[in-house]
């Protein structure tokens, strides 16, 4: 079992997928709330053609995302705020289900990477749906980064 994380902050759509290529990561789970960016490359669509150019599956799991007022906080550098918010969504039946999905990719052995935008894993809510899906399932995660602009 491999758990990857990403976020393509300051990086160009090329350097996210080399990083993942390079690590073997077989699917993208893209785990933004709204799966748009004003950034070439990182919307839904574009982000899952050139995904599928490199071999690498695409999912989309809106539920894991941050909610609004999450973003907002993360935004303004609120980050225990960000924190609380996204820890009483991941409560939510919707999350819990969709994380029991993720779970369950990651059990059945392929090589999984959560993406979102913020570039430092420390600070975004990517980094703890890794820490659950670890302490579920007794796996580490290992945070990708590409090369900045």
């Amino acid at each position: 079992m491999s758990l990857f994380t990403i976020g393509y902050e300051q990086a160009t759509p090329a350097s996210v997928l080399d990083a993942l290529a390079d690590a073997g990561v077989e699917l993208l789970v893209d785990v933004r709330a709204v799966a748009a960016s004003r950034r070439p490359g990182f919307s839904k669509r574009q982000l899952a053609a050139g995904l599928d150019e490199r071999g690498i599956g695409y999912l989309h799991l809106r539920g894991l995302g941050t909610p609004a007022d999450g973003r907002t906080a993360a935004r303004a550098g609120r980050h225990a705020e960000m924190r609380a918010i996204f820890d009483a969504h991941m409560a939510t039946d919707g999350a819990q289900a969709e994380l029991a999905e993720l779970e369950t990719i990651v059990r059945a052995g392929r090589s999984v990477c959560l993406l979102c935008f913020e570039k430092h894993p420390e600070h975004c809510h990517r980094n703890i749906i890794a820490g659950l899906v670890c302490a579920d399932l007794g796996v580490a995660a290992e945070h990708l980064y590409g090369t900045p602009l």
